[in-house]
């Protein structure tokens, strides 16, 4: 048995002395290659959407957030980075000056933790006053890859529709955390986004960031990763869903200036 496929002007065409068995042959074939068109869309559309493309952002250029420390516990837990009540153990080791957290980079400063004070009001149910100071065992040398960032003042009010990054050691979408710095950049969502999914958000120490039409996303392992508005650290990363989906809730480092300056004055004289 033959198997004729005429070439028209307009397109492929079939021949009219073909039989029966080649048209079904012919619809068969058609339908194969429907199916198989939606299936390898399917599956590449897939595969784009879950790993072809990096959930935490993009890497930043080496250096360029002189501000980021890294803490890395003896113990080999999780290594997170500073601020948060959950970055907390016996021994701890902050590095600065790093892009690439698995190398040992000359422009790293390695210092040991000498004392982490907590928020006395921090809440392990609720997550409510998030927040942490650790203080060094000896000051860091100030240079081009080492440096600070401004706070706001008490009275700063960071507002929807802002637009902020989050900087971190992050995530993949394969969960492996990423050796180098990258940053994601996020709006500032209306309360009423994130009251709707955590019943225990406070607008009044707490930022709601993250659209949740975006795929553009922290992750709950970047818990203490700072969120930066104008140059300015306006808050840090506090928690969220498990499978990391926006919106986010953030620190609102505004609403805790004055504890932190109470509590660095304390340290000022221990």
């Amino acid at each position: 048995m033959t198997f004729i496929i005429c070439l028209q002007s307009a397109g492929v065409g079939i021949c009219s002395k073909c039989t029966w068995e080649v048209y079904l042959i012919f619809v068969i074939l058609l339908v194969l290659i429907l199916s198989c068109y939606y299936f390898c869309y399917y599956y590449l559309h897939i595969i784009e959407e879950k790993t072809g493309q990096i959930k935490w952002g993009t890497e930043v250029t080496p250096h360029s957030r002189p501000y980021m420390a890294f803490v890395r516990f003896y113990d080999n837990k999780l290594n997170i980075l500073i601020t948060s009540p959950f970055c907390n153990g016996s021994k701890m080791n902050v590095t600065l000056g790093a892009h690439d957290i698995n190398k040992k980079e000359n422009t790293q400063q390695v210092i040991p933790v000498l004392q982490a004070i907590r928020h006395e009001n921090f809440n392990t149910e609720t997550f409510t006053n998030d927040i942490m100071l650790l203080k060094l065992k000896y000051k860091a040398q100030l240079n081009a890859y080492v440096d600070t960032i401004a706070l706001p003042h008490s009275e700063d009010w960071v507002r929807p529709g802002y637009e902020c990054s989050v900087v971190d050691w992050g995530k993949q979408t394969n969960g492996k955390l990423t050796n180098t710095l990258r940053k994601v950049d996020v709006e500032v969502q209306n309360e009423q986004k994130c009251k709707h999914f955590f019943p225990y958000y406070h607008d009044i120490i707490q930022l709601c960031v993250g659209n949740p039409n975006s795929k553009k996303t922290t992750d709950n392992g970047d818990a203490g990763g700072p969120l930066v508005c104008n140059n300015m650290s306006q808050g840090m990363v506090s928690y969220g869903h498990v499978d990391g989906k926006p919106p986010q809730v953030v620190t609102r480092i505004s609403s805790f200036v004055p504890w932190i300056k109470r509590t660095i004055k304390r340290l000022e004289h221990h």
